[in-house]
């Protein structure tokens, strides 16, 4: 096959974290929609894969090997990774991490076209791009989309993407939601990246307790490290919401089914977005005009005074704590009531 007729090939990096992956993903839909005869390949780390639907996928395990880099290992995963890259031919890599490690996992393609964003995240990123995109969106999706729409060469808009259907989480599901057929779903998701961004459990737990008086059913998530938090929220809302055991394939299943997620500024109220369900965002120490819901019916609540602060602080921010469980119901209530008239 000639170079002129053949098919283009581009590499999608954004190796974590989820919330980050699913800001990607509008983007990656939009250039998907704009040129289907391209083949879309993406490197991410292993424990992210689940949200990605390409063809093929890279595993970047930069975590693991940035606490060894030099260690033989290391070397040698590198090594491989470097070769299953180049061995795909890739035309373009688009960087939509915008940090040095994403940088250096997309250089390893050879790509001759490398883009990435004018002002990443990582300053020292921009001089690993030969393409470094001005982008002029406040929110981080609408900033993905020009980074992809330049490697189209057309202005994009965002779309909603298509995430991957596990058929055994299909079937967890069902199981779970067995017999609570017609009354309303709600999640609640009450982790976060950091504790200034995590609202109260015990306040999640009041908001569960009213919602099922209301006529809901609440259940409850929580990542392999909240699990504590998630058995405060149950506990505290008197047996009225239910955590069962969650995956992130299996999260993915269930917020297809849901009504409305109410969260904070986190992976699961970002998966809501991208799969096009109402949410309530509790947000305190982050911008939610730049990492806040997009593109779905929303309620977000923010104390006045709460400034964008990404100091990894244990403690919630104080805006954070003003905001009150009787806020997130009517906040709820509202868009319960929305989606109802919809439907």
């Amino acid at each position: 096959m000639s170079a002129r007729n053949r098919q283009i090939r581009v590499l999608i990096v954004r190796l974590g974290a989820m919330g980050d992956i699913l800001h990607a993903l509008p983007g990656v839909a939009a250039l998907r929609q704009a040129r289907p005869e391209w083949k879309v390949g993406w490197a991410v780390e292993p424990r992210w894969r689940a949200l990605v639907c390409a063809d093929p996928i890279h595993l970047v395990n930069a975590k693991a090997w940035a606490r060894a880099p030099f260690r033989r290992e290391t070397l040698r995963e590198i090594d491989a990774l470097r070769r299953e890259l180049r061995a795909q031919q890739y035309d373009i890599c688009i960087d939509l991490q915008g940090a040095v490690r994403s940088a250096l996992a997309g250089r390893l393609a050879g790509a001759p076209r490398m883009i990435g964003e004018d002002r990443p995240r990582e300053w020292a990123a921009r001089y690993l791009f030969g393409e470094r995109i001005p982008t002029q969106g406040v929110h981080v999706i609408e900033q993905a989309v020009e980074v992809c729409g330049a490697a189209v060469g057309e202005p994009l808009s965002p779309i909603l993407p298509r995430l991957p259907v596990n058929q055994d989480a299909e079937r967890w599901t069902n199981e779970v939601l067995r017999g609570s057929e017609g009354q309303p779903l709600v999640l609640l998701s009450p982790g976060a990246g950091w504790g200034a961004k995590r609202w109260p459990a015990d306040r999640y737990g009041s908001v569960a307790r009213s919602l099922n008086q209301l006529g809901c059913a609440v259940l409850v998530n929580a990542g392999p490290e909240e699990r504590s938090m998630a058995a405060e929220v149950v506990q505290a809302s008197g047996g009225a919401a239910q955590a069962p055991d969650f995956t992130l394939e299996r999260l993915i299943a269930l917020t297809r089914r849901v009504r409305l997620v109410i969260a904070g500024d986190t992976g699961p109220l970002h998966l809501a977005c991208a799969l096009g369900k109402p949410v309530v965002g509790i947000y305190g120490p982050t911008d939610p005009a730049r990492n806040g819901p997009f593109g779905v019916p929303f309620r977000v609540l923010r104390h006045p005074d709460s400034k964008r602060d990404h100091t990894r602080h244990e403690r919630p921010e104080a805006g954070l704590l003003t905001i009150t469980p009787q806020q997130v119901l009517e906040a709820a209530g509202e868009l319960l009531q929305e989606s109802l008239g919809e439907r």
